[in-house]
Protein backbone atom coordinates (compact mmCIF):
# COMPACT_ATOMS: atom_id res chain seq x y z
CA UNK A 1 0.00 0.00 0.00
CA UNK A 2 1.28 3.47 -0.86
CA UNK A 3 1.93 5.95 1.93
CA UNK A 4 -0.31 9.01 1.97
CA UNK A 5 0.92 12.57 2.08
CA UNK A 6 -0.18 12.78 5.71
CA UNK A 7 1.87 9.73 6.74
CA UNK A 8 4.89 11.07 4.85
CA UNK A 9 4.46 14.48 6.48
CA UNK A 10 4.24 12.97 9.97
CA UNK A 11 7.37 10.92 9.32
CA UNK A 12 9.23 14.00 8.10
CA UNK A 13 8.13 15.99 11.17
CA UNK A 14 9.52 13.24 13.43
CA UNK A 15 12.76 13.28 11.43
CA UNK A 16 12.74 17.07 11.59
CA UNK A 17 12.85 16.90 15.39
CA UNK A 18 16.22 15.14 15.01
CA UNK A 19 17.29 17.72 12.42
CA UNK A 20 16.21 20.53 14.76
CA UNK A 21 18.24 19.03 17.62
CA UNK A 22 21.26 18.93 15.29
CA UNK A 23 20.69 22.57 14.26
CA UNK A 24 20.41 23.69 17.89
CA UNK A 25 23.60 21.79 18.74
CA UNK A 26 25.35 23.37 15.75
CA UNK A 27 24.19 26.81 16.89
CA UNK A 28 25.39 26.23 20.46
CA UNK A 29 28.76 24.94 19.25
CA UNK A 30 29.20 27.94 16.95
CA UNK A 31 28.24 30.43 19.67
CA UNK A 32 29.92 28.97 22.75
CA UNK A 33 32.67 26.59 21.70
CA UNK A 34 33.85 27.85 18.32
CA UNK A 35 32.60 31.42 17.78
CA UNK A 36 35.08 31.75 14.92
CA UNK A 37 32.74 29.52 12.84
CA UNK A 38 30.40 32.52 12.54
CA UNK A 39 33.01 34.30 10.46
CA UNK A 40 32.44 31.74 7.70
CA UNK A 41 29.07 33.39 7.11
CA UNK A 42 30.26 37.00 7.10
CA UNK A 43 32.90 36.71 4.41
CA UNK A 44 32.30 36.17 0.74
CA UNK A 45 28.96 35.06 -0.63
CA UNK A 46 30.44 31.85 -2.03
CA UNK A 47 32.17 30.99 1.26
CA UNK A 48 28.97 31.58 3.23
CA UNK A 49 26.93 29.44 0.82
CA UNK A 50 29.52 26.66 0.95
CA UNK A 51 29.76 26.76 4.76
CA UNK A 52 25.97 26.54 5.04
CA UNK A 53 25.90 23.60 2.67
CA UNK A 54 28.66 21.70 4.48
CA UNK A 55 27.33 22.39 7.97
CA UNK A 56 23.56 22.04 7.37
CA UNK A 57 22.44 20.63 4.02
CA UNK A 58 25.09 17.93 3.66
CA UNK A 59 24.62 16.35 7.14
CA UNK A 60 20.82 16.41 6.80
CA UNK A 61 21.04 14.91 3.31
CA UNK A 62 23.43 12.22 4.51
CA UNK A 63 20.97 11.30 7.26
CA UNK A 64 18.25 10.59 4.69
CA UNK A 65 20.59 9.00 2.15
CA UNK A 66 22.01 6.55 4.67
CA UNK A 67 18.87 5.84 6.65
CA UNK A 68 16.48 5.37 3.70
CA UNK A 69 18.86 3.38 1.47
CA UNK A 70 19.89 -0.26 1.65
CA UNK A 71 22.23 0.73 4.48
CA UNK A 72 19.55 1.78 6.99
CA UNK A 73 16.24 0.79 5.46
CA UNK A 74 14.17 3.55 7.07
CA UNK A 75 14.71 6.90 8.69
CA UNK A 76 13.66 7.21 12.33
CA UNK A 77 10.47 9.05 11.35
CA UNK A 78 9.57 6.55 8.66
CA UNK A 79 10.14 3.69 11.09
CA UNK A 80 7.80 5.31 13.62
CA UNK A 81 5.13 5.90 10.93
CA UNK A 82 5.70 2.41 9.48
CA UNK A 83 6.55 3.58 5.97
CA UNK A 84 9.64 3.18 3.81
CA UNK A 85 11.16 4.22 0.50
CA UNK A 86 11.44 1.45 -2.09
CA UNK A 87 12.59 1.17 -5.68
CA UNK A 88 10.53 -0.20 -8.59
CA UNK A 89 11.14 -3.78 -7.44
CA UNK A 90 10.07 -3.08 -3.85
CA UNK A 91 13.61 -3.17 -2.45
CA UNK A 92 15.37 -0.53 -0.39
CA UNK A 93 16.96 1.90 -2.87
CA UNK A 94 20.67 1.85 -3.61
CA UNK A 95 22.86 4.60 -2.20
CA UNK A 96 23.29 6.31 -5.63
CA UNK A 97 19.50 6.30 -6.15
CA UNK A 98 19.01 7.80 -2.67
CA UNK A 99 21.62 10.47 -3.38
CA UNK A 100 19.68 11.43 -6.51
CA UNK A 101 16.30 11.31 -4.72
CA UNK A 102 17.53 13.31 -1.76
CA UNK A 103 19.16 15.93 -3.99
CA UNK A 104 15.84 16.39 -5.80
CA UNK A 105 13.88 16.37 -2.53
CA UNK A 106 16.00 19.10 -0.96
CA UNK A 107 16.43 21.19 -4.11
CA UNK A 108 13.81 23.77 -2.99
CA UNK A 109 15.48 23.97 0.44
CA UNK A 110 18.94 24.55 -1.03
CA UNK A 111 17.60 27.04 -3.58
CA UNK A 112 16.00 28.90 -0.67
CA UNK A 113 19.40 29.10 1.03
CA UNK A 114 20.91 30.36 -2.24
CA UNK A 115 18.24 33.05 -2.48
CA UNK A 116 18.44 34.14 1.16
CA UNK A 117 22.22 34.60 1.01
CA UNK A 118 21.87 36.73 -2.11
CA UNK A 119 18.99 38.80 -0.75
CA UNK A 120 21.02 39.59 2.37
CA UNK A 121 23.77 40.99 0.16
CA UNK A 122 21.27 43.03 -1.87
CA UNK A 123 20.10 44.74 1.31
CA UNK A 124 17.93 47.75 0.54
CA UNK A 125 19.05 47.79 -3.10
CA UNK A 126 17.02 46.71 -6.10
CA UNK A 127 16.35 42.97 -6.31
CA UNK A 128 17.44 41.48 -9.65
CA UNK A 129 14.67 39.85 -11.68
CA UNK A 130 16.37 36.45 -11.68
CA UNK A 131 16.05 36.35 -7.88
CA UNK A 132 12.29 36.60 -8.32
CA UNK A 133 12.44 33.79 -10.86
CA UNK A 134 14.37 31.59 -8.43
CA UNK A 135 11.75 32.33 -5.76
CA UNK A 136 8.91 31.42 -8.11
CA UNK A 137 10.72 28.22 -9.12
CA UNK A 138 11.09 27.25 -5.44
CA UNK A 139 7.33 27.54 -4.90
CA UNK A 140 6.50 25.78 -8.16
CA UNK A 141 8.70 22.85 -7.11
CA UNK A 142 7.18 22.69 -3.62
CA UNK A 143 3.63 22.71 -4.98
CA UNK A 144 4.56 20.14 -7.65
CA UNK A 145 6.00 17.87 -4.94
CA UNK A 146 2.84 18.16 -2.82
CA UNK A 147 0.32 17.90 -5.65
CA UNK A 148 1.97 14.90 -7.28
CA UNK A 149 1.98 13.13 -3.91
CA UNK A 150 -1.74 13.77 -3.57
CA UNK A 151 -2.88 13.06 -7.12
CA UNK A 152 -0.63 10.33 -8.55
CA UNK A 153 -1.90 6.76 -8.46
CA UNK A 154 0.96 5.51 -6.27
CA UNK A 155 1.09 8.72 -4.17
CA UNK A 156 4.54 9.51 -5.56
CA UNK A 157 6.07 12.93 -5.28
CA UNK A 158 7.70 14.44 -8.35
CA UNK A 159 11.12 13.52 -6.95
CA UNK A 160 9.90 9.93 -6.45
CA UNK A 161 8.68 9.77 -10.04
CA UNK A 162 11.98 11.08 -11.38
CA UNK A 163 14.13 8.86 -9.14
CA UNK A 164 11.88 5.82 -9.71
CA UNK A 165 11.08 5.33 -6.04
CA UNK A 166 7.92 5.31 -3.95
CA UNK A 167 7.01 5.39 -0.28
CA UNK A 168 4.95 2.47 0.94
CA UNK A 169 3.44 1.35 4.21
CA UNK A 170 5.33 -1.49 5.84
CA UNK A 171 3.67 -4.85 6.28
CA UNK A 172 4.95 -7.94 8.00
CA UNK A 173 4.26 -11.52 7.03
CA UNK A 174 4.22 -14.01 9.89
CA UNK A 175 3.28 -17.63 10.48
CA UNK A 176 0.44 -18.68 12.71
CA UNK A 177 -0.87 -22.16 13.18
CA UNK A 178 -3.62 -21.28 10.72
CA UNK A 179 -1.10 -20.30 8.03
CA UNK A 180 0.73 -17.25 6.73
CA UNK A 181 -0.83 -13.93 7.74
CA UNK A 182 0.02 -10.36 6.82
CA UNK A 183 -0.49 -7.28 8.93
CA UNK A 184 0.58 -3.69 8.95
CA UNK A 185 3.33 -3.17 11.53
Amino acid sequence: MNATLLLRFKAFMIDYILIFVYLVALFLVSVFLFPSLQQLFTGSLVAAQFAGFVMVTLPVSLYFIISDSVIGGQSFGKKKMRIRVVDKKGNAPSVPRMIFRTALKFLPWELSHYLVYRLIYVGAGEVPIHYYLVGVFIYVLMFAYILTTIFTKKKQSLYDLISKTQVITVTTIFWRESGWKMWKE
